[in-house]
């Protein structure tokens, strides 16, 4: 009998306002998005902010794979949450459906989800009126603490603390479950036990982290955001298996990021910083897959250079191997090592490389890595590395 599987991808995975600048391209600069595949099936999107384009543009590639009915999780009306709206290409396709979930806000009134995705589309916002959508669209106001089932999938819904009201969301499926609970802060007694109870046992936790811990303390508490040591905190209180650090703040660096990362990952062995492209597979003969894709576009050259490599492997011991580098781009390479290093953690690589008059000369580079291949059979790995330094 085949297994359950199911499947979750990061379109979009920063805070407030997207980003361009190359100081955050290793993680992305998209705002909130993701989409998620249950094991019977259904599709899922979990909010629309601007990776909801790059979602589209994706799903109209393949076409004949697309779900004609999806179901779309908004947490909140902010911004950052709904602007990919009017970008998204299914919108304009009339055979598809689409069912919208959030709830009703005090300061809108009913249906205030149709209100949002309306208002999207209004004069003088945007040159193309609501009409140019030919899909059909049904809205469905949820109250915090309802659960409801859409095929295999049981959702539930919980209040979080975030200015204007906000929800977060718990699927439960055959192959595992998953809480996507961003836009919250800590400190209110009543819904920091909201969160701990949608969160329980879940097998992915994606939770807010877009401050660090001083920042919390001081000039930005009550924006409604958290911190990577809170949702270590709540992850270990609950016995959540995988903490995913969500919602980046726009002025953090990908190093910035990877210093939140490092931190995190001192106090709760399994964490992952959100990143665009990630894909987490829930089922089948691993518990959890996690892919993150490589550099999305460089120019690749095969190479011969010997390398010496050290960083930390999966069981968090620390390792140097000697090995050949091959496949090399101004980016990043493919390395093959008998180590599995952690996924997202730093490398050192130190290559040799021919000088003039066949004199050996060194350099050393700081790699991420973004994939580990595994080969049981032969004891290695392929890691892809992005080079850092």
């Amino acid at each position: 009998m085949k297994e359950a599987q199911a499947k979750l991808t990061f379109w979009g995975v920063r805070g407030s306002t997207p980003t361009v600048d190359p100081a955050t391209w290793r993680y992305g600069g998209n705002t909130p998005c993701l989409d998620f595949v249950a094991p019977d099936g259904t599709q899922f999107i979990f909010d629309c902010g601007t990776g909801l384009r790059m979602l589209g543009s994706r799903l109209q590639e393949q076409a004949g794979s697309f779900a004609p009915e999806t179901h779309i999780l908004v947490t909140h009306y902010h911004w950052d949450h709904i602007q990919g709206l009017p970008f998204f290409s299914p919108f304009y396709v009339d055979r598809n459906t689409f069912h919208f979930y959030s709830f009703q806000s005090k300061f809108l009134g009913r249906e205030s989800l149709k209100q949002v995705f309306e208002a999207q589309m209004a004069l003088p916002y945007f040159p193309v009126d609501l009409s140019a959508m030919s899909a059909k669209r049904t809205f469905r106001e949820v109250a915090g603490g309802e659960s409801f089932q859409v095929g295999t999938t049981k959702i539930t819904a919980r209040w979080l603390n975030h200015p204007q009201g906000a929800m977060g969301y718990r699927l439960e499926t055959p192959a595992g479950i998953i809480v996507y609970a961003t836009d919250n802060e800590p400190g209110d007694p009543e819904l920091d036990r909201s969160l701990r109870d949608l969160a329980e046992g879940a097998d992915v936790f994606i939770n807010d982290a877009q401050f660090t811990p001083e920042q919390l303390a001081g000039s930005r508490r009550g924006w409604g955001h958290s911190t990577w040591q809170e949702g270590v905190k709540v992850a270990r209180e609950v016995g959540a298996k995988r903490l995913v650090l969500f919602h980046h703040d726009p002025d953090s660096t990908d190093r910035v990021v990877d210093g939140l990362l490092r931190q995190a990952r001192g106090e709760f062995e399994t964490v992952f910083a959100a990143t665009e492209g990630m894909v987490i597979t829930l089922g089948g003969k691993e518990a959890a897959d996690i892919h993150i894709p490589g550099s999305r576009s460089s120019l690749r050259r095969e190479a011969q250079f010997r390398a010496t490599v050290s960083g930390t492997r999966e069981d968090g011991r620390s390792f140097e191997e000697e090995t050949v580098v091959r496949d090399v781009s101004l980016q990043g390479a493919l390395i093959p090592l008998s180590n599995c290093p952690r996924l997202q953690s730093e490398l050192l690589v130190d290559i040799e490389t021919p000088g003039a008059e066949g004199v050996q000369q060194k350099m050393q580079l700081r790699g991420y890595v973004v994939r580990v291949e595994p080969d049981r059979e032969k004891g290695s790995a392929a890691v892809g590395v992005v080079f850092t330094d």
